[in-house]
């Protein structure tokens, strides 16, 4: 399993970004996909997840109504929609994907990584 993360930048507080995540090497569709980030100095932490099916998704506390996580089954691809962004999201985030199908927050239920893309956020 393959997955490569992109579409990371530098913006202003206050501004958006889209991140991808293609995927390749495993039955993409019927796997949940998920969104982690690590700021520096900090251990990395759980952003979003999306179930198989796009009929699930999970957001942290600190960016829920701010951040969306979709997917395109037939593309193989997740994204990671993120509006109104504050410095305090600054960070390399990750795309990671687990063998089942239902959203889960935890690292360890995660079994493939991206090489992760870095968004700096300034004030």
């Amino acid at each position: 399993v393959q997955l490569q993360a992109s579409g990371g930048g530098l913006v202003q507080a206050g501004g958006s970004l889209r991140l991808s995540c293609a995927a390749s090497g495993r039955t993409f569709s019927s796997s949940a996909m998920g969104w982690f980030r690590q700021a520096p100095r900090k251990e990395r932490e759980f952003v979003a997840a999306i179930s198989w099916n796009s009929g699930s998704t999970e957001y942290s506390h600190s960016v829920k109504g701010r951040f969306t996580i979709s997917r395109d089954n037939a593309k193989k691809m997740v994204y990671l929609e993120m509006n109104n962004l504050k410095p305090e999201d600054t960070a390399v985030y990750y795309c990671a994907t687990r063998s089942g199908p239902n959203t889960a927050w935890a690292e360890w239920q995660y079994d493939y990584w991206g090489q992760g893309t870095l968004v700096t956020v300034s004030s």
